[in-house]
């Protein structure tokens, strides 16, 4: 996980090709008795780091609270989608899955039930950004830089871009990785992780945090199944043995099957935290 690589040590990155200049830095040494100091501030680029005061040190271990800054700010962006009755989801796969094509499926199989944003996440360009504005739903482009995931100050960076009150349903299209976005709660209300047939059937038992951690899982591109040799069945078992809470879909962007099932879902799940 990120908090093992170190990845999750914030770095610059852009939103809609703004830099955003600040964010925290944490510093960590380690001490002749083996323990582990950390401490922490937030600055902007461009200056010699160099102070002339001491920083308030503590023993931390790493293994545990690494993500509580993450977590604070996510449950701040729950707050801000539930104000606003917005249904959020947090999309994430392997690369290649077909997310982007499934969105654009979803937000023009969903136009006249649901007003669509999209915040989107990739390490560079903005590609997946580009394709989806052709929907015509409003489209924030995160560039995170060398880091593999989303982080939920990243998105409510992102969310000031969008006027959310005009929003049924918020998409966030995490960067493609089946390891770290796990650990970082975005304040979504839904993770939906895509499952390809062509990658194979035993993706939810070689990444199970991210498949555990889910609401829905998608098996996409099934139009390629019999070509990719897909055992069904098999990964039908393997996503419930991972993920036994989540809802299940079947279906193909390409010729559209199974997608009309999909959004009926995403429909009713407004409707019913409508009622909430």
């Amino acid at each position: 996980m990120c908090q093992e690589c170190g990845c999750s040590q914030p770095g610059p990155y852009t939103v809609d090709g703004k830099p955003v200049e600040a964010h925290a830095h944490t510093h960590t040494h380690t001490l002749a008795d083996g323990s582990v100091v950390t401490h922490a501030h937030d600055h902007g680029h461009g200056h010699q780091h160099e102070h002339p005061h001491a920083h308030p040190h503590q023993i931390l271990n790493l293994n545990a609270g690494i993500l509580n800054a993450n977590d604070r700010l996510a449950e701040q962006n729950r707050g801000a989608f539930r104000a606003l009755n917005l249904l959020s989801m947090n999309v994430v796969s392997s690369p290649g899955s077909g997310k982007t094509t499934l969105l654009q499926k979803t937000i023009n199989e969903l136009k006249g039930r649901l007003r669509c944003g999209v915040i989107v996440g990739d390490l560079a360009t903005d590609n997946d950004a580009a394709r989806l504005r052709t929907t015509g739903a409003a489209v924030v482009q995160i560039a995170t830089g060398t880091l593999c995931h989303l982080e939920a100050g990243m998105v409510a960076e992102a969310m000031k871009q969008l006027d959310l009150r005009v929003l049924d349903l918020l998409i966030i299209e995490n960067v493609g990785n089946l390891v770290c976005p796990a650990s970082f709660d975005l304040g979504e209300s839904l993770r939906v992780v895509l499952h390809s047939v062509t990658e194979g059937e035993d993706k939810p038992l070689k990444y199970p945090p991210m498949f555990q951690s889910a609401d829905v899982v998608i098996v996409t591109k099934t139009d390629m199944a019999d070509a990719a040799g897909f055992d069904r069945e098999l990964a039908l078992k393997n996503i419930r043995q991972a993920a036994p809470r989540a809802r299940i879909f079947e279906l193909s962007s390409r010729t559209g099957d199974g997608v009309a099932a999909w959004c009926d879902y995403l429909a009713a799940l407004k409707t019913e935290a409508g009622r909430s």
